[in-house]
């Protein structure tokens, strides 16, 4: 990959903990078999590709190398955008009383629906697979008799398993001296036998193995239950690829109505992923909209002492709506996939905001045009006269506004955050100035002729 300058890895333990990190639990990763890998990009004017399309595009050959493997790998970005568990979050939930075992079959049934959906990838759960551990129960009364105490024991099959640091190695070209560990080497402390061959050096000196001071005891090792709002859950976790969230929920929603669950048990994702912020924020994004409609038709309503013209002049703002949404449908036209990947454009809380953030900018439009007809005819002159005159005297100062906003928003087009605004900004301004000029002349001449 031509873009990357470098990487670190991190085996059993986590790396510096980022946003990422917090939110997504990956700083709690310190098993001896997980590990990271951080990836660090050229100068994105450097390159020809955002990091979102570089991810996509080695995507494939990552999870080829881990699947030969046995390995389970995510590729994640660091997120400018909200923080959640995962993108897509399916809670499982049970009825009450009902077996933990039974939670965690319904749990990987959802997840084996979530592996049928090609358009969810880095699918898992937080479902803990059987294990078991050898503990060793200590007998107190021959342990004792040759003056051995628990923690002796204890200190030397923890040397044994884990290693003890015996000193320091000073590596050529290495800055800092790294620990000399010694422990047992993997087939010796995989087996009981051998390890009861470990031996103990008592109070009279002597070297007592353990098999004299107890026994391995094989037993399971308890499971993670998860639980929320004080009710067992079971969690399913996965991520899009060139794809919105919505698609997978529609899907899912779809797949479980015709294979339910068992009676009792049910799922949600409208929990700890982005769907329910997403429909929070939009929910809220509208009601701000709405409100933002009222204000400036009371406005309005305050300046020109009419009930019905600033219904016309508000006219110029669904003629944004008939701009934004088809523009980004045709933007999302545009892209090529990336190695089988979809590359879209999508419609986010920040291009909402541009919709809201527009409704008072274009109606400034039809304002100074109304405003202009209505001076026209105040001078005498007649009401086609006046529209033509209107429209051909405001014509030059509407386009330099809009053209100025449009080429001033195409500057931040290439933002992970705030594209989705300046394409609202583009296709608005476009739509409603070119369509300002044609409808709100008409609509003022139908209201007006008969007067």
């Amino acid at each position: 990959v031509n873009e990357v300058t470098d990487f670190e890895t991190y085996i059993g333990h986590a790396s510096p903990m980022d946003f990422n990190g917090l939110v997504r639990h990956y700083y709690l990763r310190h098993a001896s078999h997980q590990g990271d890998i951080r990836i660090n990009l050229i100068h994105k004017h450097q390159r020809e590709y955002q990091s979102h399309e570089i991810a996509l595009r080695i995507r494939p050959d990552i999870e080829a190398i881990a699947a030969r493997h046995g390995a389970s790998v995510k590729i994640v970005e660091i997120p400018p955008g909200p923080p959640v568990l995962s993108t897509v979050v399916a809670e499982v939930y049970g009825p009450p009383g009902a077996a933990y075992d039974e939670l965690v079959a319904n749990t990987l049934k959802v997840r084996q629906g979530f592996e049928k959906l090609d358009i969810l990838v880095d699918v898992d759960d937080f479902v803990d697979e059987p294990q078991t551990r050898l503990d060793f129960h200590v007998d107190q009364a021959k342990a004792a008799l040759h003056g051995i105490t628990t923690a002796q024991i204890a200190q030397t099959v923890t040397a044994a398993l884990g290693g003890r640091a015996v000193g320091l190695l000073h590596a050529p070209g290495e800055r800092q001296p790294a620990p000399a560990v010694v422990r047992l080497t993997r087939p010796l402390r995989s087996h009981p036998g051998m390890l009861t061959s470990l031996r103990v050096r008592g109070g009279d000196g002597r070297l007592i193995p353990l098999s004299e001071l107890g026994h391995f005891v094989e037993e399971p090792v308890p499971v993670t239950r998860y639980h929320k709002n004080l009710k067992p859950v079971g969690y399913v976790i996965a991520e899009m690829a060139g794809h919105a969230p919505v698609e997978a929920v529609i899907a899912l929603t779809r797949m479980f109505e015709e294979n339910p669950l068992p009676p009792g048990y049910d799922f949600t994702l409208r929990g700890e992923g982005e769907w329910k912020i997403t429909v929070d924020v939009f929910r809220d994004l509208g009601l701000a909209f709405g409100a933002a409609l009222i204000m400036i038709y009371i406005l309005l309503v305050m300046q020109t002492d009419s009930l019905g013209m600033p219904l016309v002049i508000m006219m110029a703002i669904p003629l944004t709506v008939i701009g934004i949404m088809p523009g980004f449908w045709l933007l999302n036209l545009l892209p090529e996939p990336i190695r089988g990947y979809p590359n879209p454009v999508f419609f986010t809380a920040t291009a909402m905001i541009g919709m809201i953030a527009l409704a008072g900018i274009v109606v400034r439009n039809s304002i100074i045009l109304i405003d202009f007809i209505q001076r026209l005819q105040a001078q005498g002159k007649a009401l086609g006269e006046a529209l033509i005159e209107a429209g051909a005297v405001r014509l030059r100062p509407i386009f330099l506004t809009a053209g100025a906003a449009m080429f001033g928003s195409f500057v931040i087009t290439l933002d992970p955050i705030f594209s989705g605004l300046a394409w609202s900004f583009i296709f608005g301004i476009f739509a409603s100035t070119s369509f300002t000029l044609l409808v709100v002349p008409v609509v003022y001449y139908l209201l007006n002729r008969e007067r």
